[in-house]
């Protein structure tokens, strides 16, 4: 796996092994970054369930201000650090040994931009969308990423979904501010 384009093209990306890590797609990786990509720069990412910290990686390379990594996994931590380290994006960067529910409860920056790529069928999506409004800044846009059957809801308190994206067996759907759904 590879940064795909901006300071940290063409560098190699170190994964965990394992049936614990799915990491995103390159064709995923390519079309969420199509999404966003007016959004980038100088924007404030939250990475949920950062596993390697790839799509952080990626958007820091493409010019974003800041990433902040969350993700419980002591092995993945020691991952995105290395990464950050080998790409030199490091100093932008923050990585938070959390649960992702448990640090959604008590954050209180706001994000331009939040992708979260949560493991698939344990149930994530009903604990997890009712707190990103709470984390996401005016005019910011929420990525889940999870498989093409999972069904999300419309509104999810403030929140209202934008668009529901397929790619094969994967999905991204994202969300909004109601306001911003216009």
């Amino acid at each position: 796996m590879r940064v795909i384009t901006g300071s940290a093209r063409g560098r190699k990306l170190k994964t965990l092994e394992g049936l614990d890590v799915r990491p995103t797609t390159d064709m995923v990786k390519e079309a969420v970054f199509t999404i966003i990509q007016f959004r980038v720069p100088y924007a404030s990412m939250l990475d949920l369930f950062a596993g390697c910290g790839q799509m952080g990686i990626e958007a820091l390379s493409r010019g974003a201000s800041r990433v902040v990594f969350v993700d419980r996994s002591r092995e993945s931590q020691a991952v995105i650090k290395e990464n950050l380290t080998a790409t030199g994006l490091m100093k932008q960067s923050r990585v938070i040994a959390d649960d992702v529910v448990s640090f959604l409860s008590h954050a209180s920056d706001k994000y331009d931009i939040i992708f979260l790529d949560p493991p698939y069928d344990e149930g994530y999506a009903p604990k997890v969308l009712p707190l990103l409004e709470n984390v996401l800044a005016p005019g910011g846009i929420v990525l889940f990423e999870h498989r093409y059957k999972e069904e999300f809801p419309e509104t999810v308190g403030g929140l209202v979904l934008k668009k529901n994206y397929k790619y094969g067996k994967i999905a991204v759907t994202t969300y909004v501010h109601a306001e911003d759904a216009q």
